[in-house]
């Protein structure tokens, strides 16, 4: 495994930018710093389109990137978010793009302001103009709005989102037979959620809540912070049932940000957000491999290894370095993208994009990774979401000034 190291930390053109990289098997082909606005979150490609959902500190909710050529990215459009608003998720199933409409909790971002009233729903755009996004629909929710959404076969969007009368955000799967008429099919919610629920999963439902949900088949893959993993039967899309639970929190940190079916193995990838700066805060946060082939009994099987500063760093752990340390996200597996059961992408912030190798689940093995240098005027990377193309191609987006990466694995050919 070959590695890089850094001299310096600084901005520049693609080969420094590289040479600047902490690197084993990748190489960086492309990156583009979003016209200044380079808070990027969520992001899918779409035929030769990227398309960047920012997290909502800059101005902007999306940035179209026509990369046909992928080592030559060209930004052809930006678009604004309302103020006090931000929509830091994208989703796309042929012309219908969906974002996210949220109350802004890390930023109120430019062009916010202090008694603008904050647009709270799920969007959804015509895109038969791939560069041109036009809004045709709008599904209007409550409280602090939509977080994380996911659309892969239509009629329906599945999102974590408030419902009427729930004092956390739930789950609400959307129909979008027409997009221009978006409606509520069925609702689920952690229990302890309202005040008439009998039962109750947690003492404390401050962190007990739907992040997101990942649907495949008649089943639905929820993440739901502090309060785990669950596992849903959704043949009945009205009246979503769980089957099975599991949780890690404590002793072990919380925060599970996504749950990842890898449905042909048995096999849930549970990732656990990074949230605060030190390791006592935070606690030990982990990408976790779960069994779900009993359903009604998932039980955690292996966490992903740790990432670890190559030698010549100035640090003994991540840790020590500034911002955030701690995994993200993984790439989702959407249909059209690159599908792999046996290798993962993560983010890991401070720590970069690592690469896992997980066909043997007992035991998941780090077999690459890329970490940027340090954007100007930032004090490390955050590396925030990962997007892999069908040929390979790894997009990855930095959440506060560093736009996106466009890195190749060069370990050998990936296996699905």
């Amino acid at each position: 495994m070959s590695t890089t190291l850094p001299e310096s930390h600084a901005d520049g053109d693609l080969r420094s930018l590289q040479a600047e990289s902490y690197a084993a098997d990748t190489r960086l082909i492309a990156h583009h710093d979003l016209n200044g606005h380079g808070d990027g979150m969520q992001l899918v490609k779409h035929g030769q389109y990227l398309y960047v959902a920012h997290l909502g500190t800059s101005a902007m909710a999306l940035s179209i990137l026509d990369c046909a050529d992928p080592a030559n990215p060209v930004l052809v459009r930006q678009i604004e978010h309302p103020a006090n608003t931000h929509r830091h998720k994208v989703q796309i199933v042929g012309n219908v793009l969906i974002q996210n409409s949220e109350v802004p909790y890390f930023a109120k971002g430019s062009g916010a302001t202090s008694d603008a009233k904050p647009v709270t729903g799920l969007c959804v755009f015509d895109l038969t103009d791939p560069t041109d996004p036009q809004p045709i629909g709008f599904h209007a929710v409550p409280g602090n709005g939509v977080h994380r959404i996911w659309y892969t076969e239509p009629p329906y969007a599945h999102i974590a989102a408030w419902i009427p009368d729930a004092r956390r955000r739930a789950y609400q799967i959307v129909d979008l037979s027409n997009p221009r008429e978006p409606k509520m099919a069925g609702c689920w919610w952690v229990p302890g959620s309202k005040d008439d629920d009998v039962e109750r999963w947690e003492p404390d439902m401050s962190h007990s809540e739907v992040h997101g949900v990942i649907p495949h088949g008649n089943r639905a893959y929820a993440s739901c912070i502090d309060a785990g993993f669950a596992l849903l039967d959704i043949s009945d899309i009205s009246v979503p049932q769980m089957l099975g639970r599991v949780n890690w929190y404590p002793s072990y940190g919380g925060y599970l940000h996504t749950a990842l079916p890898l449905p042909g193995r048995g096999l849930v990838v549970g990732v656990c957000e990074a949230i605060h700066f030190t390791a006592e805060e935070d606690g030990d946060k982990r990408v976790w491999l779960i069994d779900v082939r009993n359903e009604r009994q998932p039980v955690t099987i292996s966490s992903f290894p740790q990432p670890k500063p190559p030698k010549g760093t100035p640090w003994s752990s991540f840790w020590d370095r500034p911002r955030r340390f701690g995994p993200h996200n993984v790439h989702e597996n959407r249909p059209g993208s690159f599908q792999s059961e046996t290798v993962m992408f993560a983010t890991w912030y401070n720590a970069g994009l690592r690469i896992f190798d997980i066909s043997n689940a007992d035991r998941p093995e780090e077999i690459g990774y890329f970490v940027p240098p340090s954007p100007t005027g930032q004090e490390a990377p955050q590396i925030n979401d990962v997007f892999v193309d069908a040929d390979g191609l790894i997009y990855i987006t930095d959440r506060i000034k560093g736009g996106i990466y466009v890195v190749e694995y060069t370990g050998g050919k990936l296996p699905a």
